[in-house]
């Protein structure tokens, strides 16, 4: 895996979450609309006996996977965060912090860093070889142990 791929991994785990708390208001929504109407007519027989209960059901699930995958995103940035203080040069720390901790866009990086974005792409072609090394380091130590 490189550099980049494995950087990408919390930003990915991330808007898996986003759309999880999507999921949860849409369906707590539905749970707050749902109201029965009460007329003379038979009821048709269906398998769900409530949307409220199903709602709540499917929310109670959904929370539980967002549980599972918050822990999960908070072990990648703590990774991501060791690799990116094996690397040596400060600005390249920087870069990789912006970009895959803060998930900021280039040209917010660029303009905080008072750097051109092509400047800032080029840093950061060479911040990832650098986390490329730290990487590999790690790979060598793992295998001497």
């Amino acid at each position: 895996m490189t550099a980049k791929e494995y950087l990408r991994q919390a930003y990915r785990l991330d808007q898996r979450i986003n759309s999880k708390k999507n999921q949860i208001v849409s369906l707590e929504n539905v749970a707050m609309s749902c109201t029965s109407a009460i007329t003379g007519m038979p009821r048709n027989p269906s398998p769900t006996v409530s949307q409220m209960a199903d709602a709540v059901c499917r929310m109670v699930d959904i929370k539980n996977e967002m549980k599972d995958e918050l822990t999960q995103l908070l072990n990648y940035k703590i990774s991501i965060l060791e690799l990116i203080r094996g690397v040596k040069d400060i600005e390249y720390k920087l870069i990789l912090e912006k970009r895959y901790l803060c998930y900021q866009p280039w040209e917010e990086i660029a303009c905080e860093l008072h750097y051109s974005v092509s400047w800032v792409l080029k840093l950061h072609r060479k911040s990832l070889r650098a986390v490329d090394a730290v990487m590999a380091r790690k790979e060598k130590k793992n295998e001497l142990a």
